[in-house]
């Protein structure tokens, strides 16, 4: 009974193979993957058959061989569907050949092994074992590749015969490594590859439906990882080989092959991973004969915007990140940026990495304006061997740099066609030329550079600009201020002529020059640039003192009234309150007839105080109250500033207060000032 369960098992799995090959008839296989797949499955139905009826066969081998070839040629036309996307790879290609030499060697030792001496088909049958177990892992490769790599939309399509050929392979590889280990249940699983089979066929009925419709869409980080796992495999299958005829051969020449190629391939593997110019030269190799192109610009493109942006108090400066940025492209070790100051002076912008002795860049000043026409992205190897084109070889290059053998390739770094910067890049590990690739992805990945130093300079620029027109707007203030004093000061003067010898008026005279002064130094405070543009907390002042003293330093000129209740205390700035005041009463005085007095009057309301200030001047029509009266420069007076109304205005604005206007031409002006009472009237009420 145990005899025949090899028999019936594989039989099984024979027909259902076959039956899922009848299945797949239905359709019409006009495309080469749906063509493929139903040779895979006529194999697969043969090879089971024949290792039923002929267990252990060269036939039966050779079959489960072509089988296995057959599948990865499926595989290999699925990978080539995405030649009309323009994503093929030339690295998976490869992979993809040397799976199948894999195969190709286990045909040939299968065909050997009848003809060897009994005492050598040990060691020839271990080796084939790890053949198949090196093909099943390659295999297995490919399809988690191929898979992973696919289009989402795809997958739904491809997931079921993935899966089936995931565990047709999964199960080979389990069953010859532990037969190649000489396990007992080795022996078992051989017994139970048709069940096996028979459970994988449905995966080909049911989940290839449509297979013209799969699409594959592999990238350059699948291509590496292929690469990188084949060539793993391939170390180890063949230190395994060479490993098991060390131990099974009676040749001496065999043995010293033997040891000379595990020892080459040893002291090969311990010169490249360590070696940094090594990896260099492998990487350059690979994406020069396996790829169709250099970069994987999407992988390229959001590394150089992530070193670009990167921010936060530990991010380098700007121009460190720039440099990176660019040197990353190329793996070049180290570089210098070069920009121009406001003089039009090449100047150093910037390094990174450099050691050594700075570059001798004094003579670009001449030919900066030839490297901005040009545009071009720079190779200094080029103009040192006179090779590369000749409108690279025409740029009027200073003598230092091209003789500075450090210098690698000059990146112009070009925004709105003027050129903002040069980024001089260190030459890499392994110095090669640059290609068609190099000159274009340098070229706009330094015109990206070049609109974030743009728009960081931009940026400067603009800062200092509002630091001036702070300072301007401050300036402007205590200029309107300064003119008001000015204008007490020579009224003082033109009274001294005639008031010098009244004591009263002496008395007046020195507290008007105290209180000048102590004005004018107040104006110089606020004028240095340390000055805080902040405005002070509110506090609580009463109203009496700030407006006597702004009443009488306006009276002396014209006839000003206090009128109300001037003991309410209200929330403010006093400083900034007497200033504003000052302003408004400037106004009124010298917009009223010399015979109309000025009134300043306080109206107190639940929570607010309101101070009139009112004059019988000729008034303001209601479209300059509205769009000019507080816009700085703009005034109804003969040599007026225009900053009186628009400073008072923000004085008030600035303290939590605010100010309102009424004016009609022919009735006068009255400005109302309006400030937080320090204590509401229900409270004053209360306490009474």
């Amino acid at each position: 009974m145990t005899a025949l369960l090899p028999f019936w098992s594989h039989a099984l799995g024979a027909v259902a193979f076959a039956s899922a090959l009848l299945w797949q008839l239905r359709a019409r296989p006009n495309a080469i993957g749906h063509q493929l797949m139903l040779a895979g499955l006529l194999m697969t139905a043969v090879w089971a058959w024949l290792t039923a009826v002929q267990p252990g066969s060269m036939l039966a081998h050779h079959a489960e061989t072509a089988r296995n070839l057959l599948w990865v040629a499926l595989l290999h036309a699925l990978f080539a569907s995405s030649r009309e996307e323009g994503t093929r790879e030339r690295g998976v290609t490869l992979v993809y050949a040397g799976v199948a030499g894999i195969f190709g060697l286990q045909f040939v030792l299968d065909s050997l092994l009848p003809f060897v001496p009994m005492s050598q088909q040990p060691g020839l049958a271990a080796t084939g074992t790890l053949l198949r177990i090196t093909a099943a892992a390659g295999a297995l490769v490919l399809v988690h590749n191929l898979y992973g790599q696919a289009a989402p939309g795809s997958r739904g399509g491809i997931r079921l015969p993935m899966l089936g050929l995931s565990l047709l392979w999964v199960y080979d590889l389990n069953t010859y490594t532990l037969a190649y280990l000489h396990l007992p249940v080795a022996e078992g699983l051989q017994q139970g590859r048709g069940v096996a089979l028979t459970l994988i066929a449905p995966f080909f009925v049911f989940g290839a439906t449509d297979p013209d419709r799969w699409r594959v869409k592999l990238s350059r980080a699948a291509t590496f990882q292929s690469l990188s796992l084949l060539a793993i495999c391939s170390y180890f299958a063949l230190m395994a080989i060479l490993a098991t005829a060390l131990r099974t051969s009676g040749f001496d020449w065999l043995r010293g092959l033997s040891i000379a190629v595990l020892s080459a391939m040893t002291v090969g593997l311990l010169v490249v991973l360590p070696s940094r110019r090594a990896r260099s030269w492998l990487k350059v190799k690979i994406a020069k004969h396996f790829f169709e192109h250099r970069y994987d610009y999407r992988s390229e493109w959001l590394r150089f915007a992530e070193t670009l942006g990167r921010s936060g108090p530990d991010a380098p400066a700007l121009s460190e990140r720039v440099i990176k940025a660019l040197a990353d492209i190329v793996d070049a070790p180290a570089g210098i940026l070069l920009s121009t100051d406001e003089a039009g002076r090449v100047e150093l912008g910037g390094i990174w990495n450099w050691s050594g002795r700075t570059p001798a860049f004094t003579g670009l000043d001449d030919v900066w304006p030839t490297l901005e026409a040009a545009g071009r992205v720079i190779e200094f190897d080029g103009h040192r061997h006179r090779f590369g084109t000749a409108r690279d070889l025409q740029l009027p290059l200073p003598a230092d740099l091209i003789e500075d053998r450090q210098l690698w390739a000059g990146v112009p770094l070009i925004h709105n066609e003027r050129l903002v910067g040069l980024v001089l890049l260190a030459a890499p590990e392994l110095r090669r030329p640059l290609d068609w690739e190099d000159f274009d992805l340098l070229r706009t990945a330094g015109r990206q550079a070049a609109s974030s130093l743009a728009e960081a300079h931009g940026q400067q620029a603009l800062m200092n600009a509002q630091r001036f027109e702070e300072f301007n707007r401050r300036f402007a203030f205590i200029l309107h201020d300064i003119k008001n004093l000015v204008s007490q000061l020579s009224l003082l003067s033109r009274n001294a002529e005639r008031h010098a010898d009244n004591p009263d008026f002496r008395a007046d005279m020195i507290a008007t020059l105290k209180s000048s002064v102590g004005k004018m130094n107040d104006l110089l405070a606020r004028l240095a640039p340390q000055a805080s543009a902040t405005a002070a907390a509110p506090a609580s002042f009463p109203l009496r003192q700030s407006l006597t003293a702004a009443v009488a330093a306006h009276r002396r000129n014209h006839d000003v009234q206090l009128l109300g209740d001037t003991s309410a205390e209200v929330l403010g700035d006093r400083q900034a309150l007497e200033q504003a005041i000052g302003h408004l009463l400037q106004n009124a005085v010298d917009a009223s007839p010399p015979d109309q007095p000025v009134t300043v009057r306080v109206t107190r309301a639940p929570d607010s105080v309101a101070i009139d200030i009112a004059d019988h001047g000729p008034g303001m029509d209601a479209e300059f109250v509205r769009s000019r009266l507080f816009q700085p420069f703009a005034s109804t007076k003969d040599g007026g500033f225009g900053i009186g109304a628009y400073e008072a205005r923000s004085l008030l604005q600035a303290m939590g207060g605010h100010l309102s206007v009424d004016s009609r031409p022919g009735h006068g002006t009255r400005f109302t000032i309006h400030l937080p009472a320090a204590t509401p009237a229900a409270d004053l009420k209360k306490s009474a």
